[in-house]
């Protein structure tokens, strides 16, 4: 097992393996106060509505639940809920420092924290941020680039890509540069949508990521949602790596299957003690 994961570390360096970061990364950490920080629907759920569970309906996935509170409270009461989760204060991850330290040229983190970006805080690289309901735009995305003096981020076109050495995709969005998050059904219906129709990519990342094999770390593919995200990002791949010792369901089997992806059978946290 030690073998592989040093080719997929080799992959990595060498941009033919893109890391694809979802919300499983979590499960060890802790904010400073001692609160756990959502990893799976479930804990995500329970964070959204004050440890309280919900009815057996919203609990089946988090955007379901997100949905209800939405048509409860409107949109900006989500958004700033999301935003709060992931403010709080908390550690970036031994797994994150570890990919982020290999210099990868391309990350996608399906999560909606900012610690990756505090990784980057000291060196160039450009940020695409997903956006959901615009009415304005059918691209579902904006384009950042990072002032590493200045340590602020600018919007700017697309153009810029072209020439970025380091790109880190947020598809669902971000605490930072300013909060924005695709969480509820709703959102997740829009921006597939779109996603679908080829709005939700730069066209220098859909030239990109031909050919390539991605790294799934704290991925699930057990809910229709994240399967039709990952298969939206990663169109054309290569195959790829999934990281997971849970017993893989039907759809997963075939969603794996389809993509060509590895399984490699243990949990994230022992990757990461040979990963790093």
């Amino acid at each position: 097992m030690s073998e592989i994961i040093q080719t997929i570390k080799k992959e990595i360096r060498n941009q033919t393996t893109v890391p694809y970061f979802g919300l499983g990364v979590f499960e060890n950490t802790k904010t400073k106060e001692g609160e756990q920080m959502p990893y799976d629907s479930d804990s995500m759920i329970l964070m959204m509505n004050s440890g309280r569970p919900m009815s057996q309906r919203l609990m089946f996935e988090y955007s379901r639940a997100a949905m209800h509170l939405e048509q409860r409270r409107g949109v900006d009461y989500i958004q700033q809920l999301t935003n709060h989760i992931y403010t709080k204060d908390f550690a970036p991850t031994p797994l994150q420092k570890a990919i982020v330290d290999m210099s990868p040229g391309y990350i996608i983190d399906t999560n909606r924290d900012s610690k990756i970006q505090e990784l980057l805080a000291y060196e160039p690289h450009s940020l695409i941020v997903g956006k959901a309901r615009i009415m304005a735009d059918k691209n579902r995305y904006e384009v950042y680039d990072y002032d590493v003096e200045n340590k602020k981020y600018f919007l700017v076109d697309d153009e810029v890509l072209d020439d970025a050495k380091k790109i880190l995709f947020k598809p669902m969005g971000s605490t930072l540069p300013e909060p924005n998050f695709i969480i509820s059904d709703a959102d997740y219906v829009d921006w597939l949508t779109e996603a679908m129709g080829g709005f939700a990519l730069p066209s220098v990342l859909k030239t990109y990521r031909k050919t390539k094999k991605y790294l799934f770390l704290g991925t699930s593919f057990d809910r229709d949602t994240d399967r039709m995200v990952a298969n939206e990002l990663t169109l054309n791949l290569e195959g790829g790596y999934v990281i997971s010792d849970k017993e893989l369901g039907k759809k997963e089997k075939k969603f794996v299957h389809k993509h060509n992806l590895e399984v490699l059978n243990m949990s994230l946290e022992e990757f990461t003690q040979i990963f790093v």
